[in-house]
């Protein structure tokens, strides 16, 4: 199994740009397709971006396209998200999770959280 834990979130003024970092633990992480969702307050969780294994083949929800840039260090076990031009309407939890599907957007196949960290976007 593998554990997760997320780190980087901060307050970070409207146009700045941020990195998240996920750390993972355990024995399995390289068969596993890492992703980043997000959660607003008083909104649903969102699917983010995802990248696979062995191809590390980066995949994102359309509204962060170009914006956002997933990564994976799979040699340090590390899952990173470079947030660009970051909007107030980015402002959530964004948390890290695993799954065995290839190229999944669905939380439900995500079987493995973090606990998530906060980023603030706000003047």
């Amino acid at each position: 199994q593998v554990q997760l834990e997320e780190s980087g979130g901060r307050l970070v003024q409207p146009r700045g740009s941020l990195q998240l970092s996920c750390s993972a633990s355990g024995d399995t992480f390289s068969s596993f397709t890492m992703g980043w969702f997000r959660q607003a307050p008083g909104k649903e969780r969102e699917f983010v971006a995802g990248i696979t294994w062995s191809t590390e083949t980066p995949y994102y929800a359309d509204t962060f396209k170009g914006r956002f840039t997933i990564s994976r260090d799979n040699a340090k076990n590390m899952l990173y998200l470079q947030m660009n031009a970051l909007k107030p309407e980015d402002t959530a939890v964004y948390y890290c999770a695993a799954t065995l599907h290839t190229q999944s957007d669905d939380w439900e196949d995500f079987g493995t959280w973090g606990q998530g960290t906060q980023v603030t976007v706000s003047s």
